[in-house]
């Protein structure tokens, strides 16, 4: 089933940011937790389009979804991108049609679109195809993510939802409670009225919607219902590290909290000591 087949479905689709990682290895460990998919975020991290490219193409080879949010307006990347083995693009702050339809050319071949013409690809294995047989499949299986953050892409999203080539709208919660002056505040009427305008318009034009970053779990849960799609970002590599670093740095203060320090002069403390510097030797 592809990925806009099981989002369609009702599948619960799992996500994992990838912005401080840079080898393969975050992208096994996102397959061995049951992930879906995996987001290679440019827009936020310093990553090299040659290491975006490497962690696409592992992604494919595992069967997973590789999506890339490119820096904002940076259209010209995405074929690079494409060619190196993403599945989808994440266009951050759209908030025209005019600025929507350059996405969705950029990422589609002609007649539909202006995608540059290329005959071996990560995603068909690097064989050599003809244009008559690669262009429809890769058009077919290409992924157009327009991500609205802003209260003028919402004023939009009806026309942005209307384009030919456009898979997907996503509303970055976090982008736009800051322009709306509640910066985090998701329980903000005003965005539960941008997520039903942005679903009615997925619903008029049979587009898909995604919201991110609503960090409040029961928040989300009361957004689902407007027709938002089970595609679940569950963090960024960065902040799950971080999350599980402090996690265990505090269960271990706790326990060595409890422990009194042996006496080295005490009876058996010298074998303590030993054992402490052997143990620390293993680390």
């Amino acid at each position: 089933m592809t990925f806009l087949a099981r989002l369609r479905a009702g599948e619960l689709t799992l996500m994992l940011g990838i912005r401080g990682s840079r080898t393969a290895e975050i992208v096994h460990i996102a397959r061995s937790t049951g992930h879906h998919a995996i987001l290679v975020d440019l827009e936020h991290s310093p990553m090299s389009t040659d290491v975006a490219a490497q962690l696409c193409m592992a992604a494919g080879s595992l069967g997973l979804t590789a999506m890339v949010r490119v820096p904002e307006r940076e259209y010209g990347m995405i074929g690079r991108l494409l060619d190196g083995g993403a599945h989808g693009i994440v266009a951050p702050r759209v908030e025209t049609v005019e600025e929507a339809r350059l996405v969705a050319r950029a990422c589609r071949f002609p007649p539909r679109g202006q995608r540059s013409q290329t005959a071996m690809v990560p995603q068909l294995g690097m064989r050599p195809a003809p244009a008559r047989d690669l262009n429809p499949a890769l058009d077919d299986v290409t992924v157009v993510q327009i991500l609205l953050e802003t209260p003028a892409g919402i004023a939009n999203a009806d026309a942005i939802a209307a384009v030919d080539g456009v898979d997907m709208l996503a509303i970055g919660a976090n982008d736009l409670t800051a322009e709306l002056g509640v910066p985090g505040r998701f329980d903000d009427p005003r965005l539960r009225d941008a997520v039903a305008t942005a679903a009615a318009a997925c619903r008029r034009h049979g587009k898909l919607l995604m919201v991110a970053g609503v960090g409040d779990r029961a928040v989300l849960d009361a957004l689902v219902p407007l027709g938002v799609c089970p595609l679940r970002l569950t963090g960024m590599d960065t902040a799950l590290l971080y999350q599980a670093v402090n996690e265990t740095a505090e269960r271990t203060r706790t326990h060595a909290s409890g422990i009194r320090p042996h006496d080295a002069d005490a009876p058996g403390g010298d074998q303590h000591q030993a054992a402490v510097h052997a143990a620390d030797g293993q680390l």
